[in-house]
């Protein structure tokens, strides 16, 4: 290797590095570099050791209409993952994320019961009785389930609740106008930080249900920092002249 690159100067030689260009498996790439939507319902069997639990991604399907534009459906109160899980969201909401900009990291509180710990009250849901949907507090906490319309975001999840370990999952939607395997709906539990920034030059623009009603004392922030959008300086210390 030295010999490689002998024409470098020393001090060049002294800092050079290399990308490692090691395949990584999909399940170390989901809680790293990050992996496409697409991968994960393809290879959902293989990353339960991965998997945040509570979690759900779900395929969509996108329906063209010549000349017209498209159809996707969000979502069937009795039909599919919602109603599996017994979660119909109380409130709708619409957001849209300006291209190359990102929301910070944020959590919802999960609910715990008086008479437990909250290890024991989240082992015993995802755990110990994950398919026993009628224990979950939906009235009393906040489980978001998101849909994304247009443009392509990055989405990243972290398990920060107590008891269970803590799992990273990192990956790419795609927009109902990229019509594709990409196009996928999540369903988020409370103790679950995420993030999502817009990928690329285009806006995008998302619906997204919630199991209560906005409560601003539900929104715990965690590194949000790239949400502030600091004046220069110079701008700051004449304002305040």
């Amino acid at each position: 290797m030295d010999k490689l690159w002998q024409g470098l100067r020393e001090d060049g030689r002294s800092q050079l590095s290399q990308r490692d260009y090691t395949r990584l498996t999909l399940a170390q790439r989901l809680g790293t570099t990050g992996v496409e939507a697409g991968e994960i319902i393809a290879g959902r069997e293989t990353l339960s050791d991965v998997w945040i639990p509570g979690v759900e991604v779900m395929a969509r399907r996108i329906f063209p209409q010549r000349q017209r534009g498209i159809f996707g459906e969000l979502g069937r109160r009795d039909e599919g993952v919602l109603a599996e899980i017994g979660m119909w969201p109380g409130q709708w909401a619409a957001a849209r994320m300006f291209a190359t900009t990102a929301k910070g990291f944020h959590v919802h509180p999960p609910f715990i019961p008086e008479d437990t710990t909250p290890e024991a009250w989240i082992q015993r849901l995802f755990v110990a009785e994950p398919k026993n949907y009628a224990l979950r507090p939906y009235d009393n906490e906040q489980w978001d389930v998101m849909y994304f319309l247009s443009g392509v975001a990055e989405m990243l999840l972290v398990d920060e609740r107590a008891g269970m370990p803590r799992r990273i999952m990192r990956f790419i939607i795609e927009g109902d106008n990229h019509r594709g395997v990409n196009n996928v709906a999540v369903i988020i539990p409370p103790g679950v930080a995420h993030a999502i920034r817009a990928e690329g030059s285009e806006d995008v623009i998302m619906v997204y249900g919630t199991s209560t009603k906005f409560n601003p004392d539900f929104e715990g922030r965690i590194a949000a920092d790239i949400e502030n959008a600091e004046l220069p300086a110079d701008w700051e210390r004449y304002l305040k002249s």
